[in-house]
C-alpha cells in the first residue's frame, strides 16, 4: 500500500511539474498568434474608450500582436468588469478598468458577483485624470462661482450630467455639492458621450466629466470649462482653475485608468504585459497622445500598481460613505 501511495505521489509531482512547465512556456510565448480582447466597460467616445484604443493600437503595432478593444457598457462600467472577472486566466481577456468601476462600483452596486480585491489581477497603471466641471458655450454661467450663487438661490434647479451612477465623476459631483454647500440635481447617463451631447444641447446645465471625454469639445470652443477637481491644474488645460483655488481648500478628486485580468493570472503574463505597457508610456508619441486627450500618463511596476490599487480600494469605502452617493 505504501509503495502504491509513493508511486502515485511521484506521478502527481511529475504531472504537476509538467503542468508548471507548460504554464511557464505558454506565458513565455504569450500572446502568440491569438487575439487579446481588451474590454472597454463604457460606450465609444468616452475617456476610457479613447485611452483603451491608444494602448490597444500601440501594443498591436509595436509587438505584432492582435489586441482588439471591445466595448461592453452598462451598470456604471461593472458589466465589462464582470466579464473579465469570470474569464479564464489566460491573458486573452483583459479590461481597462478605472476607479469608477473597479473600486467605487463595488461599494455602490449591491450583489456584484465579484470582489475586485479577490477576483481581479492588477496588470498595469496607464494614466490618471482630473474631473472637469463644464457648461455649454451658450450657458449663462461664466464661472463656477456663478453656478454656486445660482444654486444657492434656487436649490435643486441646476442639473449636471455624469457618465453614470456610482462613477468617480458622480462622486466628484456629490463631493462638490457638499464642499460648496449647494444642492444640484444629478442626471446619470450611460457613458460620458451622451452626457456631453445633452450638455451641448442645453438639456442639462452642467457636465461633470473626465478631461479626456470633454477636451475635444473644449478645444473646439463648444464647451466652457469652469474648474477641475484635482489638487493641481491639468497640464492639458493650464488656464482652468481648480475647485480648491476657487475657495474650497483641500478639494482633490481625480480618477485613474489601468489594465486588469482575472484572478490567478500567471505572473509571467502580468510581467510581460506590464513591461510592454510601460514601454509605451515611456514613448513621447504615446505620452503626447494621452496628454492630448487630457489625461496624465503614469507608469507603475506590477507590484506598485497592485499596492496602489489595494490601498485605493480600502480607502474608497469611507469616501463613498462620506459622499452620500447612492445608486438610484
Amino acid at each position: 500500500m505504501m509503495k502504491h501511495i509513493l508511486q502515485c505521489a511521484a506521478v502527481a509531482l511529475t504531472v504537476g511539474a509538467a503542468s508548471g512547465a507548460m504554464a511557464q512556456g505558454s506565458a513565455t510565448d504569450y500572446p502568440g498568434s491569438k487575439t487579446v480582447r481588451m474590454v472597454v466597460p463604457f460606450p465609444p467616445g468616452g475617456g476610457t474608450d479613447i485611452l483603451s484604443r491608444i494602448i490597444a493600437q500601440k501594443l498591436s503595432e509595436q509587438n505584432h500582436w492582435t489586441v482588439v478593444a471591445d466595448n461592453r457598457a452598462g451598470a456604471g462600467g461593472t458589466i465589462g468588469i464582470s466579464e473579465v472577472a469570470k474569464a479564464q486566466p489566460t491573458g486573452y481577456d483583459i479590461v481597462m478598468g478605472q476607479k469608477d468601476n473597479v473600486v467605487l462600483g463595488y461599494y455602490l452596486y449591491k450583489g456584484l458577483p465579484w470582489n475586485p480585491a479577490k477576483d481581479l489581477t492588477p496588470i498595469a497603471h496607464v494614466a490618471y485624470s482630473p474631473v472637469i466641471i463644464a457648461t455649454s458655450e451658450n450657458s449663462k454661467f461664466k464661472t463656477l462661482n456663478d453656478v454656486i450663487a445660482a444654486a444657492k438661490a434656487d436649490p435643486g434647479k441646476i442639473t449636471y450630467g455624469s457618465p453614470g451612477n456610482g462613477t468617480s465623476i458622480h462622486i466628484a459631483g456629490v463631493l462638490f455639492e457638499k464642499a460648496a454647500g449647494v444642492k444640484l440635481t444629478h442626471v446619470p447617463y450611460k457613458g460620458s458621450n451622451p452626457a456631453l451631447l445633452d450638455t451641448l444641447s442645453g438639456n442639462v446645465d452642467l457636465l461633470v466629466s473626465s478631461v479626456p471625454s470633454a477636451i475635444g469639445q473644449i478645444k473646439a470652443g463648444k464647451l466652457r470649462p469652469l474648474a477641475v477637481t484635482s489638487a493641481k491644474r491639468s497640464s492639458s488645460l493650464p488656464d482652468v482653475p481648480t475647485v480648491a483655488e476657487l475657495g474650497m481648500k483641500g478639494f482633490d478628486v481625480s480618477t485613474w485608468y489601468g489594465l486588469f485580468g482575472p484572478k490567478n493570472l500567471p505572473a509571467p503574463i502580468v510581467s510581460k504585459l506590464n513591461t510592454e505597457v510601460n514601454k509605451l508610456l515611456g514613448q513621447k508619441e504615446v505620452q503626447e497622445a494621452i496628454l492630448t486627450q487630457g489625461a496624465e500618463p503614469q507608469a507603475m511596476s506590477a507590484p506598485e500598481f497592485d499596492k496602489f490599487f489595494h490601498k485605493d480600494f480600502q480607502d474608497a469605502k469611507a469616501i463613498v460613505e462620506a459622499s452620500g452617493a447612492t445608486i438610484q
